[in-house]
């Protein structure tokens, strides 16, 4: 088989592909150029500049895979080698050394001074008196996001004797502790203790501005700030606020919303560090993306998964026949769990029920992964490579096949085991259109179709509390679409699912809680 190489990567990676394959190494090609190279070729290996498109994929007759030798598939159409069943791959943990020094070496010129200082000098001045810098050792780090990135700042940052507290709602404390993190679940917790703050998280809708002037006021005075992570996690508009009233001592930013970045209201603070994108920049992290986009080319080429593809792999057409209607229903299950628990999930089990449980369900047990997956924040999660990433989180996953069943044809149940106990969501199909039904949750039984927008309470079963909570959500304009209850018995602890027309935000349902006497609530969003 034949690979083709359109960008410079590792001398080291061209020749593991050549040891099995045959290589050409054809950079600088037009876009016409590499539609006419690529007919015969069976791998295509790209960097940042060479566009994989529609028309080159189309051309490419013979293609298997193509891989991305860097972080991100931007410049490949995704879609269109889907079609055409090629594998679309990259090298996501290259850069992570890298991108992990970034971020210290930021907080330490932070700390010191350390470009200022240097401008001074070269301005032929001698000030030392006005670059006095504060020390890391016995400091507070809060890591926001404990991912491959946020664990390896940890890792470093510890090593200067700080003290390391974490946010991410997707790990368990004991995760955390191996880390040497203190985890905390809000906010409000963590924000006035932290002398240091450094975010890794991806880029979602959620942490997108999540940082603003309400955060900012809750912050320790004379905090400093790092980002290597996403542009616009923290709010440029507010931050500068903070910076010149003193709030936030420093910042240090790496990634922009827009890029190239040419105008920012950061850049009139002298106490404010700005580097180019330059996180993956170094010679170490490129030739590690060449290394690995070639181990995963040769798997891919030789038949074997590849953990990195971005796209779903081919089904067999009689599976999916018969496991194709609960593949959506699996990953809204997984969806759902994902944020209901509380703590980080250790583990998790899917169950498969009845005549289901007689055919091969792996995919859609890898559904279910995806959903969950999506939900924490990992990026480019698929069918592929849902099963890597939960295993890189220390999530141990099992599947359970049950034929036996007393209620229903087919069942599926997600259990989740964590810190603070199981999480159980259960969910069918019904009628001849396979219409999705939840049954049950947190082993209260319940017949409710998911929509986009829901919302569960649990609490004890006595009158008066679904026009409480009604009244509550009517108030902040909530309109509800559907109500279920289910109870054990008559008394004891009830469950509410409701549908609604728009998300309940965290701040209702904590005014729920607290003013109708209700044990806990959460909501979803499919």
């Amino acid at each position: 088989m034949k690979v083709l190489v359109a960008e410079p990567i590792a001398p080291s990676g061209i020749e593991k592909l050549r040891e099995t394959f045959e290589v050409e190494v054809k950079t600088d090609l037009t876009p016409e150029q590499l539609v006419a190279e690529i007919p015969g070729y069976d791998a295509l290996i790209v960097r940042s500049a060479t566009k994989a498109t529609r028309e080159v994929i189309e051309a490419g007759t013979s293609l298997k895979i193509i891989g991305r030798a860097g972080v991100g598939v931007d410049n490949v159409d995704v879609d269109a080698a889907t079609e055409r069943g090629i594998v679309v791959c990259n090298a996501p943990t290259s850069n992570i050394v890298s991108a992990a020094e970034h971020t210290v070496a930021l907080m330490m010129a932070l700390a010191r001074n350390i470009p200022q200082a240097n401008e001074s000098m070269h301005s032929c001045k001698w000030e030392r008196s006005k670059f006095t810098g504060a020390e890391l050792y016995e400091k507070t780090l809060a890591v926001f996001g404990l991912g491959r990135i946020g664990a390896l700042v940890a890792e470093r940052a510890r090593s200067f004797g700080m003290n390391l507290i974490g946010f991410d709602p997707y790990i368990s404390e004991e995760r955390a502790a191996q880390m040497g993190v203190k985890l905390y679940e809000s906010l409000d917790e963590i924000l006035p203790l932290a002398d240091f703050i450094t975010v890794h998280l991806p880029k979602t809708k959620e942490t997108i501005g999540m940082f603003g002037a309400a955060e900012f006021s809750k912050m320790k005075q004379g905090v400093r700030l790092v980002n290597t992570a996403r542009g616009g996690i923290y709010q440029n508009e507010p931050l500068a606020e903070a910076i010149r009233y003193g709030k936030v001592a420093g910042a240090a930013i790496d990634v922009f919303e827009m890029e190239p970045c040419t105008d920012s209201p950061l850049m009139e603070f002298p106490n404010v560090i700005l580097t180019p994108h330059l996180g993956a920049s170094t010679a170490e992290a490129q030739d590690r993306a060449g290394e690995q986009i070639a181990e995963y080319v040769i798997a891919g080429l030789e038949g074997h998964m590849v953990p990195t593809a971005v796209n779903i792999a081919p089904v067999a057409p009689e599976v999916l026949e018969k496991v194709g209607p609960y593949i959506d229903l699996a990953e809204d299950l997984g969806c759902m769990v994902a944020q209901i628990v509380r703590g980080g999930i250790e583990e998790l089990d899917v169950e498969f029920v009845g005549s289901l449980a007689d055919v091969d369900t792996r995919i859609v047990r890898t559904a279910v992964l995806k959903g969950l997956l999506s939900v924490v924040g990992v990026e480019s999660v698929n069918f592929v490579n849902a099963d890597y990433y939960a295993e890189q989180r220390g999530i141990r996953v099992a599947e359970i096949n049950r034929t036996e069943t007393h209620d229903y044809v087919s069942q599926m149940i997600v259990r989740a085991q964590t810190p603070s106990g199981p999480v159980e969501v259960g969910a069918t199909l019904v009628g001849k259109k396979n219409q999705p039904r939840l049954v049950s949750l947190y082993q209260h039984d319940i017949d409710m179709v998911p929509s986009r927008y829901m919302a569960f309470f649990t609490y004890e079963d006595r009158p008066g509390m679904i026009g409480k909570i009604g009244t509550l959500l009517g108030v902040s304009d909530i309109n509800i679409a559907s109500m279920q209850v289910g109870r054990k018995k008559v008394g004891g602890e009830a469950l509410m699912g409701i549908n609604v027309d728009t998300p309940v935000p965290r701040e209702l349902l904590d005014k729920i809680v607290a003013e109708a006497g209700i044990n806990n609530a959460w909501s979803v969003e499919l």
